[in-house]
């Protein structure tokens, strides 16, 4: 999940940035190289880059703020997927060799309404040389927040609110693909209301970014544009749904290969194991979205005065704000019932945003870490057999990685390999098969 992935592996890359060197020439030199080495040096120096240039941050307002985000009238008018206005910008807010677009775009929410989302677009500022046409990765930015200052697409222009460090966290894997020569589209998939642990929400935003991304003239991309898509842990769970969802919500768009880590399965079991601990916060995170989220469940019912202020003072929180609040909180002390995470009313208001049904029809590398100390893995092997016994083509791997974190970042090399395969047209076995 992206709170403690934000904190955890945020932190430590913090504090290991060296500051002597301006930010601007580390991230250059980060992305001119290339392999493993450029997506290490990405990491630390656009880490680095968020401490030493706050001033650049304070001029991008938060989406509230900013007209850009504002749905028109006529949204509704407007086919799934299509492009309602766009910006140039740039990445991070600074120079580097990266076009960069914002794409205000049409999509519907889970309840059936037009909604405005917004896709950052990345293109390097290389020609393509091919074989065919520029690659698009899809990347899902482990949003896993609550409000609109916690958007991918605000961190990605430069804001500098701390509930983005996601966006950071995750830029060495987008890099990747840029140093490939790929183009990159991700997307603000919980959508303008930030609906957190909402599958279908997440899977079209996800789907319509894609679209949106293939149809920006600027891009240079299109319908021939050769497709993959990735996440790692809340962004895992918006890739794969909108993995499940595209053969009926958008059979237009074909991906070549998926590649998802540390997927979140079985939500109730997720909360209950970090309920407690240093990051807690991803308890209540979970807590207050299935509450404000799903109010005809009845969650708010069981819950204390504690409990009903805590939705009220957080219910716009970014993840990050969560694990630093609520370290070591249990989330019964906030219920007016014993184990609240085992309620009727709160698995009703989870399961139907659990993957499983139905598998995707796409070639999928899926990896999780076998000690993983945020989402527990018994959550992916019995996903993993649900998505086998569909007869999905799977390549597992069960990392001997140690935790959620490092796992995200070690097992990264295997997932960019396996979607260059696809993209090239490397042939898959079919079938379920454990690396």
């Amino acid at each position: 999940m992206a709170t403690p992935d934000g904190i955890g592996r945020g932190t430590s890359l913090l504090g290991s940035t060296a500051r002597s060197e301006t930010p601007v020439r580390r991230i250059r030199a980060a992305l001119t190289r290339v392999g493993s080495s450029a997506a290490v040096a990405a990491t630390l120096v656009l880490a680095s880059s968020l401490i030493t240039a706050p001033a650049a941050h304070a001029q991008v307002p938060p989406p509230d703020a900013d007209p850009f985000y504002a749905a028109p009238a006529d949204l509704a008018a407007y086919p799934e997927g299509a492009i309602v206005d766009s910006r140039q910008t740039a990445l991070f807010g600074l120079p580097l060799p990266v076009s960069t677009w914002q794409v205000k775009y049409r999509s519907t929410d889970a309840s059936g309404a037009a909604v405005a989302d917004v896709a950052t677009v990345m293109v390097p500022m290389v020609p393509w040389f091919g074989p065919g046409p520029r690659p698009l990765l899809s990347y899902q930015i482990a949003e896993d927040s609550l409000g609109s200052r916690c958007a991918p697409s605000y961190a990605l222009r430069g804001g500098g609110d701390p509930g983005g460090t996601q966006a950071l966290i995750d830029t060495p894997f987008m890099a990747d693909a840029l140093i490939r020569g790929w183009a990159v589209v991700t997307s603000d998939h919980e959508g303008p209301q930030s609906r957190f642990l909402d599958g279908v929400n997440s899977g079209r935003g996800v789907l319509d970014g894609i679209r949106a991304a293939r149809d920006l003239p600027a891009a240079g991309l299109g319908p021939a544009t050769p497709l993959a898509a990735w996440g790692y842990s809340g962004g895992a769970f918006a890739t794969l749904w909108a993995a499940q969802m595209q053969p009926q919500y958008a059979p237009d768009i074909h991906f070549a290969g998926i590649a998802a880590g540390g997927v979140p399965s079985n939500w109730p079991a997720i909360a209950q194991h970090v309920d407690g601990t240093m990051q807690a916060g991803l308890a209540m995170l979970i807590v207050i979205a299935a509450t404000r989220d799903n109010p005809g469940a009845g969650i708010l019912d069981l819950l204390n005065d504690r409990g009903r202020a805590m939705i009220a003072a957080d219910r716009a929180a970014c993840g990050p704000d969560l694990v630093t609040k609520y370290i070591n909180a249990r989330v019964d002390d906030y219920a007016t019932v014993p184990n609240l995470l085992g309620q009727p009313a709160f698995r009703a208001a989870t399961d139907p945003h659990e993957l499983g049904a139905p598998a995707p029809n796409v070639p999928m590398y899926l990896y999780h870490s076998t000690s993983d100390d945020v989402v527990p893995v018994a959550g992916f092997t019995d996903l993993l057999g649900r998505y086998c016994a569909q007869g999905a083509a799977i390549t597992s791997a069960h990392s001997v990685l140690p935790g959620h974190n490092p796992t995200a970042v070690g097992e990264s090399f295997g997932a960019m390999a396996y979607l260059a395969d696809r993209v090239a047209g490397v042939p898959v076995a079919p079938g379920c098969h454990e690396r």
